[in-house]
């Protein structure tokens, strides 16, 4: 299937054409929404607002990594410079990743997809699992299993949740400083300590609502050998609290995403739209999926 099969040139032109205000306005938003989280912890320091914020940082930690897929496609801004500088320091340094080497092995991920010689098919191809299997993986995400493993991983060259198996530490200064640097800013603002806030997101809720993601991406779709995107991929339309957590900043529009890679993540919602009033889903409804409720039905038995 080809872009022609549905856009003609100029809708092409047009959905491929990069902001680089639209993304720096996505970019604060997210560094803006973690700030807002700390302050509220800070202000009203109680137990229910401890857990929401190690929720909500886990759903901007993702956020981030998506921004950092989307600097990793030079999607983000208009200019290499300007993905490389900003997916780097501000979108794969905290998360102690690596926005080259992301970018490197997801170019696999999309030359592939949709065959066996797919790199990230060990995110997925095990689904749908059973309902004691799934739990079991819940579990362990919800108490920092997968998170310290992922963790070890990284220090060891292992990759993270992004990069599997074809990293290496030599970012790891870096991505140290910038988690430092966000640590003294918490300290000069009198509250350091909240900082342990972001360890507890990185290694609990992070992984959970990655894992989620990969799942909705991927997971128990109609064929992951079928090179149609819209066999071996999904699109899941979400609401407000699943944007937060499940799919930041555009990423659940993953159909259309393995369809045109070259759109930005902020053009992909109106590209749907364009997509749907042309049939796109005919072919296979199934590659739209009414929530995560609706993909998880699908996912666990």
């Amino acid at each position: 299937m080809k872009l022609q099969d549905y856009l003609d040139k100029d809708e092409i032109r047009h959905f491929s054409a990069r902001s680089d205000v639209k993304a720096a306005v996505l970019v604060f938003f997210n560094w803006s929404f973690i700030a807002a989280i700390f302050y509220s912890v800070a202000i009203w320091t109680n137990p229910l607002t401890i857990v929401l914020a190690i929720i909500f940082l886990g759903g901007r930690q993702l956020g981030l990594g998506i921004l950092m897929h989307e600097a990793g496609h030079r999607n983000l801004f208009q200019t290499r410079r300007l993905n490389e500088i900003v997916g780097q320091w501000l979108c794969a340094y905290p998360l102690l990743s690596d926005a080259n080497v992301y970018a490197q092995s997801h170019k696999q991920h999309h030359r592939h997809a949709g065959s066996k010689e797919d790199p990230d098919l060990p995110n997925y191809q095990s689904y749908p699992v059973s309902r004691a299997s799934f739990k079991r993986k819940l579990w362990r995400d919800i108490t920092g299993q997968t998170g310290i493993k992922l963790l070890m991983g990284i220090f060891s060259g292992g990759g993270d949740i992004m990069v599997r198996g074809e990293s290496n530490a030599s970012h790891l200064p870096q991505a140290l400083l910038v988690n430092v640097s966000l640590l003294a800013i918490l300290a000069l603002l009198g509250v350091g300590e909240l900082y342990l806030l972001w360890v507890v997101a990185f290694l609990t809720t992070y992984p959970l609502f990655a894992r989620i993601r990969q799942i909705a991406e991927h997971g128990a779709v109609t064929d992951l050998f079928d090179l149609d995107p819209r066999r071996h991929t999904r699109t899941t339309l979400a609401n407000a609290i699943e944007r937060c957590l499940f799919c930041p900043n555009y990423v659940n529009y993953h159909a259309e995403h393995h369809f045109a890679p070259s759109v930005p993540g902020y053009q992909l919602a109106a590209l749907h739209r364009l997509l749907m009033s042309k049939g796109f889903y005919q072919a296979n409804p199934d590659a739209l999926a009414r929530g995560y409720r609706d993909v998880l039905s699908k996912a666990v038995y």
